[in-house]
C-alpha cells in the first residue's frame, strides 16, 4: 500500500508518536495518546484491515514501536499500551479474516497481511526486543501471589501472547530461500529467546505450580518453537552420526549414482553414426493414425520407445475440488546451534516439566476450561517429546502422564469424532484433516513407546507394557479403528503424510497384535454386535393365535362363552374408551384406510377370548370411523353391539400373510417387514489373528496402499517395507493374489522393473515378480483374468476367479425368495385377472388372501406379476391415498356443481367431501376451490355457527354458552386439521377426527356433573378461577402464552391426579406436561380471552344444584365451620356468576343486583389479599379505593367490581 494514500489521521497520529534519531528515539509529549488512539482505530478497522495495512506499510512497528519498547521501558503506562498494540498488530492473519478468503480482492488483503507480519517477525529478531521483554517478565514473575496486580497479570499474559504471536508467523519460503543447516528467520528469532533467556522463563512457568494458568499459553509457545522439527533428528544432534544413518546415506547416494549411470548409459545408446536429418521416415505398421492408415514416424528407432499418442497434448485440467490436499507442514534442518539449543530444551522439559504440565492441561481440557482445539496441542506435544525420549535415551518415567491406558482412550475419542466432522463439515473438511493427522501422529507414537517398552531390560518396564497391551487389544474401538480410517481415505482433503503415517501406524499396530497372540496361546478380545432385535407389540394390541377356529361350526361354539362376557361388561360404566387405540399413528398407511385392520385386531380378540376388548375396541373405532355406520351407529344398543360382534366373528375378513412390504420399491433383495430395533451386544470371543487381516482384504483399502506406492521414490525405505509387508499379508498369508490383480497396479510394476535404480528396491520387485507369476498361471486356466484387471475386486470376486464363476450360487440363500412353480404362476394369473378389475379393493390384498402357496410378501407378488407381463410397472400397485393429485376436467365440473348445490348450507366443505366420487383430503379440496375462483378465502368453507340470544335464565344461559364455546373450538380444530392435511395428506382426516365433537359438549356436561357429584366442585370452581384469570390477564397484555395450573392445596392436588378431572381438562383444551420438561398441565395459548371465559362458563353448576340446603350429600347437621364454609362458597359462586354473565354480554352491565353487591362485599372482607403481594402501593389503594365506591353505589365502578371479583375467585 503507498504511504501517501494514508489517511490523514492516522497519519497525524503516526507523527505525534516521536522521531529516531541516530540510534535514539525521541517520544512526543502526546505519545502515550497516539498509541492508545492507534489501538482505538485498529477497533474499528473495516473488513479488508485497511488500518493494519498502512500502518504495516509505513513501518509504524519497526520504526517506532520497537526503539519505543527498548528505549523507553521504564514509563510503565506507555510499555503496557505499546505491548498492547504490538498485540493487535501482531495477531495471526486468520485471526483477522477468520479464514483464508476465496475472494480474489480479500485474498489480496489477506496476502498484504501476511506480508507485514513476516516483516513484524524479521524485526523483532534481535536480542534487545526479547531482552527487555524477559527482563519485565521475570520482575513480574518476581511478585508473589499477594503483591501481584490485576494489571500484572495481564501484563504477563499480553507478552506471553506477543511471543506466541511472532512465532505463529509463517515462513516465506519463497523470499527467504534457506537451505538445510542455514539460519532461517524463524532461527534467528528463536536464537534472540534463547540469548534473552525467555527460554528459562518458559521453562519455569511450565513447572512452577504457582504459574498454572498459564500451561496452555507456555505449551502453545513450545509447539511453535518446535514446529519445524524432527525430534528424532533433534535427538541425534551432537552425538556424531550413527551407523544407520550413514547406512542410510549411503544407500540414497547409491539410488542417485545408479540413476545417473542409466541415463548417461542411454544417451550413449541413442547416439547414432548419422546426423539426425539423415534419419528417414518409417511406417509402424498396425497402429493407425488420425485417419485409416498406419503412423509415420518421422525420428529414429531408438525413440520409437518413446512414443506416446500424448505427446503434443494438452493435460486435463483437474478442478480445483478434485485436487490432491497440499502438504502444509514442512520439516528442515535448522542451524546446528539452534538445534542444540533445542536439543537441551528438550531435554530440560522432559525431566522437569512434562508429566506436570501435560496432566494439567489434560485436566483443563476435560473441565473445559480451554479454548476450542486447544487439544491439538496437547497432542502435538505427546508425539513429539514422546518421540524425542524414544530417541534419545529411553526413559518411560519421564513421559509418565501420557503413557496409560486413559491416554489411549482421549486419544481414539479426539480421533474418532474429528473423523467423524471430517466426514459431515465438508466446509471445513481440510481442518478437521489436519487435527486427525496429529490425534493420528500422538496414536502412532504412544504404540512404537509401547512397542520400545518390550524391548527394554527392566522386567517392571516390560510387565507395564504387557498391562497396557492387553488392554488396547481387548477393546474393539482400537482395533476396528484403522480400518475406519482407510475406508474412508480422501485425497482431496488429507495429504499424503496422513496416509504414510496410517500406513506405518497399521503397519506397527499389526505387528504388535501378531506378536502379542504367538507369545500367548489364545487371546480374548470384546466383540460387539448389532443385534437385530424385533420390537414388541402394545400392550392393547391382541396377538392372533396361529391354530384359531375358522370352521363356521367351531365359530358357534366360541360364541356363547364371548356372549357371557359381553353380558358382563356391556354395561360397565369403568370400561374407557381411550384405553385401546384403534389405529396405528406411526404407520404409513393413512388413518382412513386403516378400518380393515381394525376390524381384523377386533376378530382376533374375539377368536382369543377377550371379549371386553373386542367391546372396547369397536366402541373406539365407532368414534373414529363414525361414517358408513361400519362399526354401528352412534346410538346403538347393547343387543345390537353383540349382533354386530356376532357378525365380526364369523366374517371371511382379509388377512395379510407374513410380513407385508408397505411400500413397493424396485429393489430385488427381500427383507423381513417387521419393524425392528438393534441393540448393541457386547460378548467375548477367542481372537484370530487371520480373520481380523480378512478384514482389510478390501478394495478400498487396497487401492489406499496402491496410491502411497506410486510415490516409491519418494517414500523411505521403512514406508515402502511397510506397504510391501500389508500386501505380502493379503496375498501370501490369507491366498488372495487376485486382490492385486488390478491394471494400475501392474502399470506401477512396469514402470519399477524400468526404473534404473531398481537395484535398490529389491523387496518391492521380489513381490512384483510373485504377485506376476501368480496372475499368468491364474490366466492359463481362465482367459477372463486378463478383463477382471480393469476392476478392483472384493473377496467374492477373488474367490470365483479362483475356484471358477457359479462357485458362490451354491452357498446360503436363505435370504433368497423361494421359486414359483408353474402351478403358482398359472393361480396367479388367474387371480389377477379375476380380481383386477373390482372396483373398491386392492387387487394385491386379495390375491395374498386367496394364493394357496407359500408364504409370499406384497412386493413378491408385485415383482412377479410385472415379470409376467401382467403388468407394466410396480407403481401401478401402489396404495390409494392422497397421491391423487392432477384434477381432470370433469372432476373439476364436479367439484363446481357440488359446490353450487351446497354453497348455502351449513358446512360445504363436509358436503362436498361426502359426496364428490374422486376421494381427496380436505386441504386439497380447498386450494382447488380457491384456484377456481369459486371462494375468495378460507374462512368462508368453516362450518356456520347459529349464534342464539342467551336466556334469562342461568342454566340455559351456561347452555349457549358451553354451545359458542364448542363452535369456536370447532372452527379452531379446522383450520388446524386443514394445516395438518396440507403437510401429511392425510385423505377424509378431518371428517374423522370431527365426528367426536357432536358428542364432545355432552361428554363435557357428563364429566363437569359426575366430577361435582364425586366432591370435586371446589376444584371445578379453582379451575373456573384459573381460566377467567388467564382471560383477563390475556386481554390486558395483549398476548397469550402457555399458562401453568398450579395445585396449591391437597384438594387440587388429588383432582388434578383423578382420571376423570384430566379428561375434562382434555376436552377443555388443556394440554399434559411434556414428558421430562413440564411438570404442570397447561391452559394452551391458541385459547382467545373470549373462548376462556366461555369454558368457564360452561363449567358452571346449576343453581339449583349450588344451594347447600339442597345437596343431598350434605348432612342435616353441621358444624358452624361447615355452614360458614358452604355460605361463603355460595355467595362466592353467585357472584362468579354475574361476572361471567357480564364478561359473555348476557346482561347490561349497569344492572348489577344488590344481592350480589352484597355477596361479593362479604367476600371480599373474607377473603386475603393474596394480589397486594404483587401489585404497588398505588394499585392497592386503588383497589381500596374502588371497594369504598362499590358500597357506596358510585357509578363506574363496574370495571373496578371486576378486579374485586378475581380477588376473590383467587381466595376461594
Amino acid at each position: 500500500m503507498d504511504l501517501f494514500m494514508m489517511n490523514c489521521e492516522l497519519l497525524a497520529t503516526c507523527s505525534a508518536l516521536g522521531y529516531l534519531e541516530g540510534d535514539t528515539y525521541h517520544k512526543e509529549p502526546d505519545c502515550l495518546e497516539s498509541v492508545k488512539d492507534l489501538i482505538r482505530y485498529l477497533r474499528h478497522e473495516d473488513e479488508t484491515r485497511d488500518v493494519r495495512q498502512q500502518l504495516g506499510a509505513a513501518q509504524i512497528l519497526q520504526s517506532d514501536l520497537l526503539p519505543i519498547l527498548t528505549q523507553h521501558c521504564q514509563d510503565k503506562p506507555l510499555f503496557d499500551a505499546v505491548i498492547r498494540l504490538m498485540v493487535n498488530l501482531t495477531q495471526p492473519a486468520l485471526i483477522c479474516f477468520g479464514s483464508v478468503p476465496k475472494e480474489p480482492s480479500f485474498r489480496h488483503h489477506f496476502l498484504q497481511v501476511l506480508a507485514y507480519l513476516q516483516a513484524y517477525k524479521e524485526a523483532f529478531a534481535s536480542e534487545k526486543a526479547f531482552g527487555v521483554l524477559s527482563e519485565t517478565l521475570y520482575g513480574l514473575l518476581q511478585l508473589g501471589w499477594e503483591d501481584r496486580q490485576e494489571e500484572d497479570n495481564l501484563l504477563i499474559e499480553r507478552i506471553l501472547l506477543l511471543v506466541r504471536n511472532l512465532l505463529h508467523v509463517p515462513a516465506s519460503l519463497d523470499q527467504e530461500k534457506r537451505i538445510d543447516d542455514d539460519a532461517s528467520v524463524h532461527d534467528q528469532l528463536l536464537w534472540a529467546i534463547h540469548l534473552s533467556g525467555l527460554d528459562d522463563l518458559l521453562l519455569f512457568l511450565a513447572s512452577s505450580p504457582a504459574e498454572q494458568q498459564w500451561s496452555l499459553h507456555v505449551l502453545e509457545i513450545i509447539s511453535l518453537m518446535f514446529r519445524d522439527q524432527n525430534p528424532e533428528q533433534l535427538a541425534g544432534v551432537g552425538q556424531g552420526r550413527v551407523a544407520q544413518e550413514r547406512s542410510t546415506d549411503v544407500a540414497e547416494l547409491e539410488v542417485l549414482r545408479q540413476r545417473e549411470m542409466a541415463e548417461k548409459k542411454t544417451r550413449a545408446l541413442q547416439r547414432g553414426n548419422r546426423h539426425s536429418r539423415f534419419g528417414g521416415s518409417y511406417v509402424v505398421q498396425g497402429l493407425k493414425s488420425i485417419g485409416e492408415r498406419d503412423l509415420i514416424f518421422h525420428k529414429g528407432l531408438h525413440n520409437l520407445r518413446n512414443y506416446s499418442s500424448d505427446l503434443g497434448k494438452q493435460p486435463r485440467r483437474v478442478p480445483k475440488r478434485r485436487q490432491a490436499a497440499q502438504e502444509l507442514s514442512i520439516q528442515r534442518r535448522s542451524a546446528l546451534n539452534v538445534r542444540l539449543f533445542l536439543r537441551d530444551f528438550c531435554s530440560e522439559f522432559l525431566e522437569n516439566c512434562y508429566n506436570r504440565l501435560m496432566g494439567l492441561v489434560k485436566d483443563n481440557l476435560l473441565r473445559e476450561k480451554a479454548q476450542q482445539h486447544d487439544e491439538t496441542y496437547y497432542m502435538w506435544a505427546l508425539a513429539f517429546f514422546m518421540a524425542f525420549n524414544r530417541a534419545a535415551s529411553f526413559r518411560p518415567g519421564l513421559v509418565s502422564e501420557t503413557l496409560s491406558v486413559r491416554t489411549f482412550h482421549f486419544i481414539e475419542q479426539n480421533l474418532t469424532n474429528y473423523y467423524e466432522m471430517m466426514l459431515t463439515d465438508r466446509k471445513e473438511a481440510s481442518s478437521w484433516a489436519r487435527r486427525m493427522h496429529l490425534a493420528l501422529k500422538a496414536y502412532q507414537e504412544l504404540l512404537a513407546t509401547i512397542n520400545e517398552m518390550d524391548m527394554s531390560p527392566d522386567e517392571a518396564v516390560r510387565e507395564s507394557s504387557r498391562i497396557i497391551k492387553n488392554n488396547i487389544f481387548y477393546v474393539m474401538e482400537y482395533r476396528e479403528l484403522f480400518l475406519a480410517l482407510f475406508r474412508k481415505f480422501d485425497e482431496r482433503c488429507q495429504p499424503r503424510s496422513f496416509l504414510r503415517d496410517l500406513v506405518e501406524t497399521t503397519h506397527l499396530f499389526l505387528k504388535m497384535l501378531e506378536r502379542f497372540c504367538r507369545s500367548r496361546g489364545n487371546l480374548v478380545v470384546q466383540n460387539k454386535r448389532k443385534k437385530r432385535k424385533k420390537k414388541k407389540k402394545a400392550l392393547g394390541q391382541p396377538v392372533a393365535s396361529g391354530n384359531a377356529p375358522c370352521s363356521p361350526g367351531e365359530l358357534e361354539a366360541v360364541w356363547p362363552s364371548l356372549a357371557e362376557q359381553l353380558q358382563c361388561c356391556v354395561q360397565d360404566p369403568e370400561l374407557s374408551l381411550d384405553s385401546m387405540v384403534p389405529f396405528d399413528a406411526a404407520s404409513e398407511v393413512p388413518v382412513e384406510e386403516q378400518r380393515a385392520e381394525a376390524m381384523v385386531r377386533i376378530q382376533d380378540c374375539l377368536l382369543a377370548g377377550q371379549a371386553p376388548q373386542a367391546l372396547t375396541l369397536l366402541r373406539s373405532a365407532r368414534e373414529v370411523w363414525p361414517e358408513g355406520d361400519v362399526f354401528g351407529s352412534q346410538d346403538i344398543s347393547p343387543e345390537e353391539e353383540s349382533q354386530l360382534l356376532k357378525q365380526i366373528l364369523s366374517a371371511p375378513l382379509p388377512r395379510q400373510q407374513g410380513a407385508e412390504e408397505r411400500g413397493a420399491e424396485e429393489e430385488e433383495e427381500e427383507e423381513e417387514e417387521e419393524e425392528e430395533l438393534q441393540v448393541v451386544q457386547v460378548s467375548e470371543k477367542e481372537f484370530n489373528f487371520l480373520d481380523y487381516l480378512k478384514r482389510f482384504a478390501s478394495s478400498t483399502v487396497i487401492r489406499a496402499y496402491v496410491l502411497l506406492l506410486r510415490s516409491y521414490q519418494q517414500n523411505s525405505a521403512h514406508t515402502n517395507h511397510c506397504i510391501v509387508k500389508m500386501l505380502h499379508r493379503l496375498a501370501h498369508d490369507l491366498k488372495m493374489e487376485a486382490l492385486l490383480f488390478q491394471l494400475s497396479l501392474f502399470c506401477l510394476f512396469n514402470r519399477l522393473f524400468s526404473d534404473p535404480a531398481a537395484g535398490a528396491y529389491k523387496e518391492l520387485v521380489t513381490f512384483a515378480k510373485y504377485i506376476l507369476g501368480k496372475f499368468f498361471a491364474l490366466a492359463a486356466v481362465n482367459q477372463k483374468a486378463f478383463v477382471e484387471l480393469l476392476f478392483w475386486k472384493n473377496t467374492a470376486v477373488v474367490r470365483e476367479m479362483t475356484e471358477g464363476y457359479g462357485s458362490m450360487d451354491g452357498g446360503s440363500s436363505s435370504r433368497k425368495p423361494p421359486m414359483w412353480s408353474p402351478e403358482e404362476e398359472a393361480q396367479l394369473q388367474e387371480l389377477y385377472l379375476a380380481h383386477k378389475d373390482v372396483e373398491g379393493q386392492d387387487v394385491v390384498d386379495t390375491i395374498l388372501a386367496h394364493l394357496n402357496t407359500a408364504p409370499r410378501t406384497r412386493k413378491q407378488v408385485i415383482h412377479h406379476l410385472v415379470r409376467l407381463g401382467l403388468a407394466d410397472s410396480v407403481k401401478d400397485f401402489q396404495r390409494k391415498g392422497t397421491h391423487i393429485v392432477l384434477w381432470t376436467e370433469d372432476q373439476e365440473l364436479e367439484l363446481q356443481r357440488l359446490f353450487e348445490e351446497f354453497q348455502d348450507s351449513d358446512d360445504i366443505l363436509g358436503h362436498i367431501m361426502k359426496n364428490i366420487t374422486a376421494k381427496r383430503s380436505r386441504a386439497r379440496i380447498v386450494d382447488k376451490l380457491l384456484a377456481l375462483g369459486l371462494v375468495a378465502e378460507r374462512r368462508q368453507l368453516y362450518k356456520k355457527r347459529q349464534k342464539k340470544l342467551a336466556p334469562s335464565s342461568l342454566p340455559n344461559g351456561e347452555e349457549s354458552l358451553t354451545d359458542f364455546c364448542q363452535e369456536d373450538l370447532q372452527e379452531e380444530e379446522n383450520l388446524s386439521e386443514e394445516e395438518s392435511e396440507e403437510d401429511e395428506e392425510k385423505e377424509e382426516g378431518s371428517e374423522a377426527e370431527q365426528a367426536p365433537q357432536g358428542s364432545s359438549v355432552l361428554l363435557t356436561e357428563n364429566l363437569g356433573q359426575s366430577l361435582h357429584q364425586e366432591g370435586f366442585s371446589a376444584s371445578l370452581l379453582w379451575l373456573q378461577n384459573c381460566l377467567i384469570r388467564v382471560a383477563d390477564d390475556r386481554e390486558e397484555d395483549g398476548y397469550s402464552q402457555a399458562v401453568p395450573l398450579v395445585p396449591l392445596t391437597e384438594e387440587n392436588e388429588e383432582a388434578m391426579e383423578s382420571k376423570h378431572f384430566q379428561q375434562l381438562l382434555h376436552k377443555l383444551g388443556v394440554r399434559p406436561p411434556a414428558s421430562g420438561q413440564e411438570t404442570f398441565w397447561r391452559i394452551s395459548a391458541k385459547l382467545s380471552p373470549n373462548q376462556l371465559r366461555k369454558l368457564a362458563a360452561s363449567l358452571s353448576q346449576p343453581e339449583e344444584e349450588l344451594q347447600p340446603g339442597l345437596d343431598p350429600k350434605v348432612p342435616g347437621e353441621q358444624g358452624l365451620e361447615d355452614e360458614h364454609q358452604e355460605e361463603h362458597r355460595a355467595q362466592a359462586l353467585s357472584a362468579l356468576s354475574l361476572a361471567r354473565k357480564k364478561k359473555a354480554g348476557l346482561m347490561p352491565l349497569m344492572v348489577i343486583s344488590e344481592e350480589g353487591i352484597a355477596g361479593g362485599k362479604e367476600a371480599l372482607k373474607v377473603a386475603p389479599k393474596k394480589r397486594q403481594l404483587l401489585d404497588s402501593d398505588e394499585e392497592q389503594e386503588e383497589d381500596e379505593g374502588s371497594s369504598k365506591a362499590l358500597e357506596l353505589g358510585a357509578p363506574g365502578i363496574q370495571k373496578k367490581k371486576r378486579f374485586q371479583i378475581e380477588d376473590e375467585d383467587e381466595n376461594d
